[in-house]
Parts: structure tokens; sequence; C-alpha cells
């Protein structure tokens, strides 16, 4: 799927991360989202490493990356641990300032990884996200229906674990099926690649995640919020006009007081996996955004 990338493992910042690389030029960090692996890339990395060189890795927790144990406060599962990871992991390859695109819990990372790291990252685009702290403060019942993961996942171990671990395969379908168009098919290495990663580590490490999105990152959120710390880099925001994020909230609007720098952003022809349902236009306007 990454025809002429180099599969590495590199330390993270407690972590060891799994990645590709491949590409020439400025270097571009992607980040995937739940519950899926760098594998999401796959139709647009390609196309993206004629400008870049394209640094596709798997966040801790997730993929072939380290699944380092929990806490009780969820901390090391939080965005900032996630964020730092990719700073270090990028360092070790040389790369002091980067180009950055995440997807979902990707793009959640790469939303605390420009405001942890601000000199390191010099733009930065993200996909079918609404800040986290700005979702779980405004909730209806359509949002909490197409999301109610958000919620269940959130549960003490080991309750959605074992559920989700009775039939890991039919979970990951129909979740994955939920949230895309209703005529999209995945493709079918990658889906292989989601299946064959999602075992019993990556189901706790991932409801660790949401764990540490609902506390320990809401911590990190409000004080931010109270500092008035804002991402100073330009900003991409894309979402898909058929998916939940575009229908339940003003997506752009609810990015504009957490920018301090220039903010753009419209909706793609797609449902919520934007890389894999419309690659030849989220393609298009990452490579307008980045190369501007």
């Amino acid at each position: 799927m990454f025809p002429g990338f180099e599969q590495k493992r590199v330390a993270g910042e407690g972590a060891e991360i799994n990645l590709r690389i491949g590409g020439k030029g400025p270097a571009l960090l992607l980040l995937h989202g739940y519950p899926q692996t760098h594998a999401m890339w796959h139709r647009i990395a390609p196309k993206l490493a004629e400008d870049f060189t394209v640094v596709c890795a798997d966040l801790r927790g997730y993929g072939d990356s380290g699944k380092p144990a929990t806490t009780p406060d969820h901390a090391p599962y939080a965005f900032r641990a996630m964020a730092a990871d990719m700073a270090k992991a990028m360092a070790t390859l040389g790369f002091d300032q980067f180009f950055l695109a995440g997807h979902d819990r990707g793009a959640r990372v790469s939303h605390r990884l420009t405001l942890d790291h601000q000199a390191r990252v010099k733009k930065v685009a993200l996909m079918d996200i609404v800040p986290t702290l700005h979702l779980y403060e405004n909730i209806d019942q359509q949002v909490a229906t197409g999301y109610y993961h958000w919620f269940w996942l959130i549960q003490p171990a080991p309750f959605p674990e074992k559920m989700i671990g009775s039939d890991p395969e039919f979970y990951l379908r129909k979740k994955t099926g939920h949230w895309s168009g209703s005529s999209f098919k995945f493709d079918d290495a990658a889906m292989a690649e989601y299946l064959r990663c999602f075992k019993e580590e990556t189901i706790h490490a991932s409801c660790e995640d949401y764990r540490a999105a609902a506390t320990i990152d809401l911590v990190h959120d409000r004080a931010d919020r109270d500092a008035n710390k804002r991402v100073t880099c330009p900003m991409l925001v894309l979402w898909g006009s058929k998916g939940l994020m575009g229908k339940a909230y003003d997506v752009l609007g609810a990015w504009r007081d957490r920018v301090s720098g220039s903010l753009e952003g419209h909706a793609v022809n797609s449902g919520h996996f934007l890389p894999e349902e419309a690659p030849d236009e989220t393609y298009a306007a990452m490579l307008k955004f980045f190369k501007a």
C-alpha cells in the first residue's frame, strides 16, 4: 500500500513508534484515527510523497506502536503523551519542523501537538473533528447517538474491553461502516491491517485513549482556555459533508477561538473517512494548503 516507503521503529516519549517514511521535500507527518492505523493514508500518502517527505505513524496504543501500561489518571494515553511521542519521533528522524495532518483521534493529537510544541509545526490540517472540549460541552441527542462510543469506551475497565473482545472483527467492521458513506467499501488490504492490529492490548489501549479524553485531556484543555493559549500556526479544517460533525456543529466556527493564526476550511464530499472515501479531493486540499 505504500510503494517506496520504508518501515521504521523509533523511540517516542515513552512508547516505541511504528511508522513508514517515504518521498522527498519538507517533512509532513500524518496521524490516523480510531480504530485504524497508519494504513488509512494509503490512498494519498504516495501522491503526497511526490512533494513531501511523508511520515505515516501509528499512535501509541494503536497499530504496531508501543502500548505502555496505564495509570489511574489515564495520563499515558492523554493526547499530551501521544503528541510528545510524535514530537520526539520526528526529531529522531531529523525533522526539527514539519507539516502536520491528522484525522479523528490523530487530529486531536495534532491539535495538542501544535499547542505543546508550537515551534515544531509549520502548518496543521485537522480532519472531521471539533475541539474535544467543545464536543463534550455541546452534546445533544444526535451527537450522543452517533458518537455513543465516546461514552461507552470510557466506562471502567474491563467492561468495554470484554464486550468488544467477544467479537473484535464484528465491532470494527460495524463501527467503521457506521461512520462511512453508504456506498463506500474499504480497501481489502487496509481493512486486513485494521483487523490484524485490533487485538486485546489495542482494544484496551484505545479505551484508555477515550478515558483520558474524558478526564485528564479536559483538564489540559480547560487550562489552555483559561490561559487563552491558542494554535499559532496556519490551520486547515476539513470535514465530511455526509458525516455527523458537519451536520451537528459549525465545524469551522468551533475552531475560531482556538486559533490565533490563519484559519480556513470546508466540507469534503465524504463520510467520516476523508482520506479513504474522497482521496482525490482530500489530497488536493492538503496539497494546496501545505504548498501555499
